[in-house]
Parts: structure tokens; C-alpha cells; sequence
């Protein structure tokens, strides 16, 4: 049976790591991306194994037997997708074959599971299907449910190597069902917990120096790590230790002692982004929002409505591209556009009234920018942005000054715009 190991399988406890392989030329030419080693990594800390490196090879046995090599150097488990199928140019299996000096023969297993899967589609086999039932006679064959490709599993000098095609949803199942409870089972592991903190409003040297003490503070088995990203910054702390528990509490200590010193500047306390915390925000206070764009043209209106459920708190938008169109529909005043220009604060602040009133929400935010790469001026450079957001009583507004691409400049104005729109609501946001 596929599940039934050796002796020699069983009795080795070990602390773990793990390197991830990835073989495919696609993967390195930029024609696929390569999302199995983000969701390995994920699966992978929640059972406490952690990740040190993850390495692209192409479709070359010299490259595949270096990798291995050099992983088996530090690692206590390597995990291979891609290169299973029954092409020419998939090679994996016949390079791990000459690697750990194993012959191919046909396991009875693999060839039903083969034979039952094109059975089932209505489809004949031919020789390349007889083939994929070869696998190395001194491998561990992993059941395919969802494909004809089998996983191997390989030992060597007490070290896991496992091999699983590149197909997604093939490697998936094949990881659930069967590789990640086999580690569990082979090598002692530490919790690894994390927590992270959304953060916008400040850039990541800043924001580094804000926090520097409390940083310094944290326990040697709790790191954290700054990832940023246009206008945000989301922090990660990450843990390790014996009890889990123990650990847990300490970990929310340090998010405890963290709050006060950068409240203004979390968004969220859950990795998110700003429009999924703005949504809840709105949904918890029974409140709705509609949008006003301009240079922008309807960026902010797709961001908020990729989260699911927004209907329940977004009214909708108007974008209105040119001057005649925030005339007509937002009843911007003709005298305002001639004497201060569509990028201003008077402007926006008309745009986010009549948003608004017209479309009977809450909350009616306005964004009117030079996105580029033309229209900057000495008084206006190239990235200004005007946001304003309306409510019953004040309109907020604020001037931003991007220096990036034309489309970062839009993605950042939607971004801090929404940001801006959650600082309103929770009665934090400064008028500057």
C-alpha cells in the first residue's frame, strides 16, 4: 500500500527545516508564477516547520542534482514540484532516480491508479500513461488522487526528500492528505505563531524609528519583520516555542505594549487590506460611503468592491473624468474649476458633498490628482493629489504629493484615500 513504510522510515526524531524546489523553465522565464511554494511555506509554519530557503531550477538534470545537493547540505527536508508529467522535458523523476541510484520499475499501485483515471475520463491509455507508473524501486510512491504523475518520497542520512507535481490543485491534495501528516509524524517541531499589524500613514524608516525601543525589547524567539508596500506597511511578528500557549500570550503582549505607540497608524490587527478593515468599520457603525474619481477613473470603486459583501456598506461612484462631467454631475462650480483648477481642495470638497447627497450615503470621498507622466506644473508637480472626505456636518481634506509611476500614483490615492476615510470614522484624523 502506498501509506505502509519501512522500518528505517520510522525511527528519527529530528529538529526540522525545510527547503522548497521548484523545477520549470516556466517558472523562471516569467510565463507561469509560482504560487505553490507561497501556499507549501503557509502549510508549512502552521505544523512548525520552517522554511529556510526556496530555489527555482530549470529543466536540467545537472541544475535539479545541485539544488538537491546543496539543500541536503542544510535542510532536513526538501520538498520538489514539477517536472512529473509524461513529456520529454519532464525529467524529475528519471534525475532522482539516477540520484539515489534506483532503477524504475512498475508499481501495481500507481499503474491501477493510472488505468482507473483514464477509465474514469473515457479515455485510452497510450505508452507515456504506462509509463507514469514507473517510479524508483527504492522511493516511497505517494497516491495521485486527482492526476496520473505519483509523488516519491526519498530518505537519505535521516533527511526527507519529497518529490510532487507542479499541477496545483495535484500537489495540494497529495501535500493534505499525505506529506504534511508524514512530517508530523518523522521530526520534533516548535509552535510557530504570527501575528500581523496593517499599518499605513507612515513610511518603514519612520515607522522603524517610531518603534525602535519597543522593537528592541522583544524576546529573542520573537522577530519582526517589516514588508512594505504602496502607502502601507504591514508588520509580522513571528514566534517560536515549546508550549504554545505560553507562547501566544507573549506574543500578544508585545501587540498590547505596540498599539499605544502607533495607534494612529493601524488599520488592522488581521493581514488585510485597508478597504476590507474600512468595510468593517462602515458595517459595524450601520454606515455607507460612495465615491467621487477623477484620476483615479473608478480605481478606489474596484478596490472597495473587491471585497465581498460591500454592497452592504458601498453606495457606488462617479467618475468623472473631465471638467464639463464634475460641472454636470457633481456640480463642481464652473468659477471654482477656472480659478483654482480640478486638482484643488476646493474642488474636491464640492465633488465629495455632492457624492454624497446624491447618492444618500454617509460618507462621500473625492480624489482629483495628476497622476502623470504630463500635466505637472511648478505649482502643481507631477503626483499631486487632492482627497476630500464629506459627512453630515465637515468635510475633511488633504494634499498628497506622489512620486511614482502613473499607475502607483493612482493605487496610492485610492489607498490613502480609503485610509484617510478610516481615520475620519474612528475620530482620529487631523485636519492638516
Amino acid at each position: 500500500m502506498f501509506v505502509k513504510l519501512p522500518a528505517k522510515f520510522l525511527n528519527y526524531k529530528i529538529m526540522s527545516n525545510c527547503v522548497i524546489l521548484t523545477i520549470g523553465d516556466e517558472l523562471l522565464i516569467g510565463q507561469v508564477i509560482d504560487t505553490n511554494s507561497s501556499w507549501i511555506g503557509s502549510e508549512l509554519s502552521k505544523i512548525g516547520i520552517p522554511v529556510l530557503r526556496r530555489v527555482a531550477v530549470s529543466d536540467r538534470a545537472d541544475e535539479i542534482v545541485k539544488a538537491v545537493d546543496d539543500s541536503l547540505q542544510f535542510a532536513d527536508i526538501i520538498l520538489i514540484t514539477g517536472g512529473l508529467g509524461p513529456t520529454k522535458d519532464d525529467i524529475t523523476k528519471h534525475t532522482l532516480s539516477q540520484y539515489f541510484n534506483s532503477r524504475l520499475v512498475t508499481n501495481a499501485d500507481v499503474l491501477n491508479d493510472v488505468t482507473s483515471f483514464f477509465k474514469k475520463v473515457n479515455r485510452p491509455m497510450i505508452e507515456s500513461n504506462y509509463k507514469q507508473a514507473e517510479v524508483p524501486e527504492h522511493c516511497i510512491p505517494i497516491r495521485n488522487k486527482l492526476g496520473t504523475a505519483p509523488g516519491m518520497l526519498f530518505e537519505k542520512n535521516q533527511k526527507v526528500i519529497v518529490s510532487m507535481p507542479g499541477v496545483p490543485f495535484e500537489m495540494k491534495e497529495m501535500m493534505t492528505s499525505y506529506v504534511l501528516p508524514e512530517l508530523k509524524k518523522r521530526f520534533s517541531r516548535e509552535h510557530i505563531e504570527h501575528i500581523t499589524i496593517m499599518t499605513a500613514g507612515v513610511g518603514e524608516s519612520f515607522l522603524a524609528e517610531k518603534i525602535r525601543h519597543w522593537e528592541q525589547a522583544l524576546p529573542h524567539h520573537i522577530k519582526l519583520a517589516y514588508l512594505p508596500n504602496l502607502s502601507q506597511v504591514r508588520l509580522r511578528l513571528s514566534g517560536r516555542g515549546s508550549d504554545l500557549q505560553v507562547l501566544k500570550k507573549e506574543m500578544q503582549q508585545a501587540v498590547e505594549h505596540l498599539i499605544p505607540i502607533i495607534d494612529q497608524n493601524i488599520f488592522s490587527l488581521l493581514d488585510e487590506g485597508i478597504e476590507v478593515a474600512v468595510g468593517k468599520l462602515l458595517q459595524t457603525n450601520h454606515m455607507t460611503v460612495a465615491t467621487a474619481e477623477s484620476c483615479t477613473g473608478g480605481y478606489m470603486a474596484h478596490k472597495i468592491t473587491s471585497v465581498p459583501g460591500s454592497s452592504d456598506w458601498y453606495r457606488g461612484s462617479i467618475v468623472a473624468y473631465q471638467n464639463d462631467l464634475k460641472e454636470q454631475l457633481l456640480q463642481v462650480n464652473h468659477e471654482t474649476l477656472l480659478q483654482h483648477g480640478a486638482v484643488s481642495e476646493e474642488t474636491v470638497k464640492q465633488m465629495a458633498n455632492q457624492v454624497r447627497l446624491l447618492l444618500k450615503s454617509d460618507y462621500g470621498i473625492a480624489i482629483s490628482g495628476i497622476a502623470g507622466p504630463d500635466g505637472g506644473s511648478d505649482e502643481k508637480p507631477l503626483g499631486t493629489v487632492w482627497v476630500a472626505i464629506a459627512d453630515h456636518d465637515t468635510v475633511y481634506t488633504k494634499k498628497f504629493l506622489f512620486t511614482r509611476s502613473r499607475l502607483q500614483n493612482i493605487e496610492m490615492s485610492a489607498l490613502n484615500a480609503l485610509f484617510m476615510l478610516y481615520r475620519v470614522i474612528k475620530g482620529n484624523f487631523t485636519q492638516s
